[in-house]
């Protein structure tokens, strides 16, 4: 396989990606909230309630539709990137903007799954880095509209790292663990650290997996770079949403997308063979 056909693959398959990560980005908040609304009305002995989606909903039913109007897409009115734009971010059907956070998750997927096919050769190993630049782009997504980071997500990032190193194919199969180890007890030291010195909580049990996962990607070796580069990028992301009055002094901020960012950043550069 040539460089280029490589290069081109990877980039229309993150393309395509990015369609389904969209679409799993809006549904999974809604199955596991009305999983959780579901257990707890029958825990507590009181009749189910149906909210306004279809009972069969999930992540291929029902067909894709506007968030808006809900009325069912076409499939020419589908394809990654070039419809949102030849639609001009709107709806065909009741003409209500269509978020740009459509294009910019398939992009950005498409550019991730490109530099990988640039640094890395065809195999699994290369699949694999795909893959977890998809999961951390979903968990960027749902954590800045929903302050979530779901386990369906964190879980299998993490297993995937382990799996991927079994063989040492990017860190030591020992590094990893005690990646995912320290990750894990670190933010929860710090997290029952504040808690106890000032009775708030200033991370979510999220990010304590979140971080067990990147350290199962690129090691332990590289967790106190990851945790320096996020707090640097929240630093600058708390000062910018300030500034522009999108965020008050007590507004809780995700801090996920800073250590999903800065994590995907050392795993790329550690890999970096040229």
């Amino acid at each position: 396989m040539t460089v280029s056909l490589w290069l081109m693959g990877m980039f229309v398959a993150g393309l395509l990606a990015g369609s389904v990560l969209n679409c799993a980005i809006w549904r999974l908040p809604v199955m596991l909230r009305r999983r959780a609304q579901s257990e707890s009305r029958e825990l507590l002995g009181l009749p189910q309630q149906q909210d306004d989606w279809p009972v069969r909903f999930n992540l291929f039913l029902p067909r894709s539709c506007c968030p808006h109007c809900r009325r069912a897409i076409a499939f020419y009115h589908n394809i990654p990137l070039v419809s949102w734009l030849w639609l001009r971010g709107r709806c065909h059907h009741c003409r209500q903007a269509i978020g740009c956070r459509y294009p910019l998750v398939e992009l950005a997927a498409a550019l991730s799954s490109g530099w990988v096919a640039l640094i890395w050769p065809p195999g699994e190993v290369a699949l694999a880095l795909a893959l977890c630049a998809w999961l951390l782009i979903a968990l960027i997504a749902i954590d800045i509209q929903h302050m979530w980071l779901p386990d369906v997500l964190t879980l299998p990032l993490l297993w995937l790292g382990l799996l991927v190193n079994l063989n040492g194919a990017l860190v030591p199969l020992s590094d990893a663990v005690l990646g995912a180890v320290i990750g894990y007890l670190s933010l929860w030291l710090l997290y029952w650290g504040f808690k106890l010195a000032t009775g708030r909580e200033g991370l979510g049990y999220g990010d304590f997996k979140l971080l067990a996962a990147l350290g199962a990607w690129c090691g332990w070796q590289r967790l106190p770079v990851i945790l320096l580069y996020a707090a640097m990028l929240g630093i600058v992301a708390v000062a910018l949403l300030r500034l522009t009055g999108r965020a008050g002094r007590d507004d809780p901020l995700p801090f996920g997308p800073c250590l999903a960012l800065s994590g995907w950043w050392m795993l790329i550069m550690s890999s970096v063979t040229w």
